[in-house]
């Protein structure tokens, strides 16, 4: 990333390079040619999401191949993770019926934050969450779950009387059904996807802006603006500290919401 930093600023600064952006740019080429031809959904994001998957299932099974009843730091840094998922979410939020949900939520959790991890790693420096087709996948999987616990619980017909029809004067349902419709259906699952997306796209955008800044100030040909390259580069240095934060955090905020939602179709009263 860093390297290709590099050539995009220089092609910049040479304007050979297109200027602004389009959308289009976001989306990354095929890195597998296949045939004389490019695999083009196998790209960078793919990768990293296959690695991250990987790289969990490898901790994970590394640290618990042996359990012990002293556990080794691999197996408290697991069990401990697995812990804070359970009591701090999965029971505070769904209460003693949230244990079962537990494997879940942590998978979630930590699939999340190992693939936002990639924002701040160098050479990277990007996550594929900054590409709305995983985080919509991930909330389309979070939909599915609470709706079909939901049915599970109270039966098809109860859950969604529960969930179209509030405790509200019969003359007042044909205003509450519509808005319960799109805010559980509809706004649930937009509103979780996009939220956890333009945060990580919008760390990336703001990092690779400051970092190209500084090689577009350093190429500069007026000696006074060459020094302020320092500052665009301290200011994405500070800025990868802030991510780092919001990596934790989007994915803590994207399990709550879905545990959340979870507690919702399981409740007997709406």
């Amino acid at each position: 990333m860093i390297g290709e930093s590099v050539v995009l600023a220089e092609g910049l600064a040479e304007g050979e390079v297109p200027f602004p952006p389009s959308v289009e740019d976001f989306f990354l080429p095929s890195i597998v040619p296949w045939g004389g031809h490019n695999v083009y959904w196998i790209t960078k994001f793919t990768v990293l999401i296959w690695l991250g998957a990987a790289l969990l299932i490898i901790f994970f099974l590394a640290t618990y191949r042996n359990p012990k009843l002293v556990p080794t730091k691999g197996q408290w840094i697991a069990e401990s993770i697995y812990g804070f998922v359970r009591n701090n979410i999965a029971v505070d939020m769904i209460g003693h019926r949230g244990v079962a949900f537990a494997p879940y939520l942590t998978t979630l959790f930590c699939f999340i934050f190992i693939n936002n991890l990639w924002q701040i790693i160098p050479v990277v420096q990007i996550s594929p969450m900054s590409h709305i087709a995983f985080p919509a996948f991930l909330a389309i999987i979070s939909y599915v779950l609470f709706i079909w616990v939901g049915i599970r619980h109270h039966g098809f017909g109860k859950f969604f009387k529960h969930s179209l029809m509030p405790p509200a004067p019969w003359f007042m349902q044909p205003l509450l059904i519509p808005i319960e419709l799109f805010s559980t259906f509809v706004a649930r699952p937009v509103s979780l996807a996009l939220r956890l997306f333009a945060n990580l796209f919008a760390g990336h955008i703001i990092l690779l802006v400051f970092t190209l800044g500084g090689f577009v100030l350093l190429n500069a040909d007026s000696f006074f603006l060459k020094p302020i390259s320092v500052l665009s580069w301290t200011v994405s240095i500070a800025i990868t500290f802030l991510e780092a934060l919001v990596i934790v955090l989007q994915a803590y905020i994207f399990t709550v919401l879905t545990a959340s939602y979870v507690q919702g179709a399981l409740a007997d009263e709406h």
